[in-house]
């Protein structure tokens, strides 16, 4: 399957995801400006894979600087502030922006060359980082799925919304090679359908068994008893266990409660804001009402309609059976099992 993204010591090259499932194309950032407006414009999307380009924003910021002369600092200041407004939503992305800017300040007052090696040092370690961090992830969530699991997802949380692997679709993944997935359902996911458009291509280019749904059909299957679990992904998650995911994704959560049936999230520990207590306290991007009354160029809707299009909602940890990372597994109540994890090393984890 295509990558997410490349670096070639240049530019960063971004499979871009509004041409899928009909093209394969991918578009060169040169600048951390550029990098900024395909996190902006959905380019690249998914809270890891935003954090991952990120990183490489700011390392370029910093080579563009060096070459032309200019204060490095400076630049870094700049991109900073441009690459943190592309998406308020997403923690990894602040999370991603720290790292770099720590290891600026680790390199101290060396050469310009030394700093932008050190910063392009970084951000590929945050990117190879997130591929070992996926395939842990996913070991330790297909422990929790039963035999011939029958599982539905939401929105697209794969190889395309991280560096590669994925968190929900990389428990899917790992799951499937176990022989445990008898079928994945996957949510179309209104109004920008990265379910219909990234996860069902994702899945089906890799043969694992795929019934594409509307969002509407979800309590259907489950109460007919052709779902037995749900695992998402996340774009935050505070301090309590609160969820902050894809529009859509609170709905699915309370069908699940009602069906019985267990919902899993499964997120980096980069997606943890243990500063944030609960979801309540976290604002909700509203994106374009283009995205809900246009859909391919086509209007599906009369003009003068007012519109409301939030990006995510906040699903209650009261809703939630468990949440996987990539150094285990943390259960009700969340907070001390997402400290605990917090702070374990990579591959010492226990479900």
């Amino acid at each position: 399957m295509a990558e997410t993204m490349t670096f070639d010591g240049e530019a960063l090259h971004l499979l871009d995801q509004r041409a899928l499932p009909t093209e394969v194309r991918y578009l060169a950032c040169r600048t951390a400006d550029e990098v900024a407006r395909a996190i902006k414009t959905l380019v690249v999307r998914g809270a890891p894979a935003i954090g991952v380009a990120a990183a490489f924003g700011m390392a370029l910021a910093a080579k563009r600087a060096e070459e032309s002369g200019g204060s490095i600092d400076q630049a870094l200041e700049s991109a900073h502030t441009i690459l943190a407004a592309s998406r308020p939503t997403a923690v990894n992305l602040f999370w991603a922006l720290e790292q770099m800017q720590s290891a600026r300040r680790a390199a101290g007052g060396t050469t310009g060359h030394t700093i932008v090696s050190a910063l392009l040092a970084q951000a590929r370690k945050i990117h190879d980082d997130d591929i070992a961090s996926c395939r842990a992830m996913g070991e330790f969530g297909a422990t929790l799925f039963p035999a011939r699991a029958r599982v539905l997802t939401h929105c697209n949380a794969g190889a395309l919304a991280t560096a590669g692997y994925g968190t929900a679709l990389g428990v899917i993944r790992s799951a499937h090679r176990q022989g445990k997935i008898d079928r994945v359902f996957a949510d179309e996911t209104r109004p920008v359908l990265q379910g219909a458009r990234l996860t069902a291509w994702e899945l089906v280019n890799e043969g694992i068994p795929t019934t594409l749904i509307t969002d509407s059909m979800a309590g259907f299957l489950m109460s007919h008893g052709e779902i037995n679990c749900v695992v998402v992904g996340a774009d935050r998650i505070a301090a309590n266990g609160d969820v902050i995911n894809k529009i859509g994704t609170y709905t699915v959560a309370v069908l699940a409660r009602e069906h019985g049936i267990p919902f899993f999230v499964a997120a980096p520990r980069s997606t943890f804001d243990l500063a944030t207590a609960s979801g309540a306290l976290v604002t909700i991007e509203e994106r374009d009402p283009e995205e809900v009354v246009h859909w391919a160029g086509v209007r599906s809707a009369p003009a003068g309609v007012d519109v409301r299009n939030p990006a995510f909602d906040v699903t209650p940890a009261a809703l939630v059976a468990a949440i996987i990372c990539e150094t285990g597994v943390a259960r009700p109540p969340f907070g001390p099992d997402l400290v605990r994890l917090a702070r374990l090393p990579l591959h010492s984890g226990r479900v």
